[in-house]
């Protein structure tokens, strides 16, 4: 892992341990929003509460917004790659159980780590990485063979969409890591979600452009989570992460989410869990687990 400068190797382990914990507990509460109003609604009205609770803490807290033109490729890369990974989880969504969203995006380390060699420079494909690539693509293979028992009849559809949203977040992360600079994070996150709103808002109005008239208490509540804790407190840890660990580092924080979040569908949500998806995901905690190792000794 980075070493970390004294002043921030006290936060970043907290930090680390929120942003998992957080991650972990998305994809149940993005199913849940989608109860209701459909994928469009749910995305739009969650970057509402985005903006307005990252601009109420941008007035709290003093941190300044910066507009200059060192800033806007940072919010700029960010706010688009927000959309582009949003809107395939949320359509993923629709098909998959909710704890195998946190298992597929548990290979954004290995996609960060091929895009991070290419564009950054960093030494993360050594051969143990690539064994722990292999281990967790087996994992994958064996999950995708579950069949009916992921979620629905379009489940490999969900699978292969939610696959290309962690392409398009791995993409994402490494472009941040390039143009973000000296930019708060909080500031970084505010700028993000500002940039995607109108995304969002005319994904809503090109779909029905609907606003429902009675949603369920769960999904107004989840709407609300993922608004506050989903986007804004775990957005600025994790550009506040980015600022101090490699992009495969950081990218390492999906060893700990997967497993929790299948068992947090399986007791909150009623979601099967059989051996093959147990087995799968087990495969791919093994290669992250690899991967890590490999990680803190370069």
């Amino acid at each position: 892992m980075a070493r970390l400068a004294p002043s921030a190797a006290g936060g970043v382990p907290a930090a680390y341990l929120a942003v998992a914990l957080l991650w972990s507990t998305t994809p149940l509460a993005i199913n849940w929003s989608l109860d209701g109003g459909g994928i469009a609604f749910a995305l739009f009205a969650r970057m509402v509460v985005g903006v307005v609770c990252a601009a109420l803490l941008l007035l709290v807290t003093g941190v300044g917004f910066p507009l200059t033109r060192a800033a806007w490729p940072a919010y700029l890369v960010g706010g688009t790659g927000l959309f582009g990974t949003l809107l395939c989880v949320y359509w993923g969504a629709q098909f998959i159980h909710s704890g195998l969203i946190s298992v597929v995006f548990g290979l954004s380390p290995f996609v960060t780590s091929v895009l991070a060699a290419f564009w950054l420079g960093e030494r993360s494909l050594t051969p143990a990485k690539l064994g722990g690539m292999a281990l967790a693509l087996g994992g994958l293979a064996i999950v995708f063979g579950a069949g009916g028992d992921l979620g629905g009849a379009k489940a490999g559809a969900g699978l292969a969409v939610v696959l290309l949203a962690v392409l398009i977040n791995a993409a994402g992360l490494v472009g941040m890591k390039r143009v973000s600079g000296n930019t708060p994070p909080l500031a970084i996150t505010a700028g993000i979600m500002l940039v995607s709103l109108p995304l969002f808002g005319l994904a809503w109005l090109l779909g029905d452009g609907r606003v429902p008239t009675a949603l369920p208490l769960r999904s107004v509540f989840a709407i609300v989570y993922l608004g506050l804790f989903g986007s804004v407190v775990g957005f600025a840890l994790y550009y506040y992460l980015m600022k101090h660990l490699s992009a495969g580092s950081l990218a390492m924080i999906t060893v700990f989410t997967p497993l929790l979040a299948l068992l947090l569908g399986h007791l909150l949500n009623n979601e099967a869990l059989p051996a093959q998806i147990w087995s799968g995901s087990a495969a791919i905690t093994a290669g992250l687990y690899l991967n890590l190792r490999a990680e803190n000794a370069l």
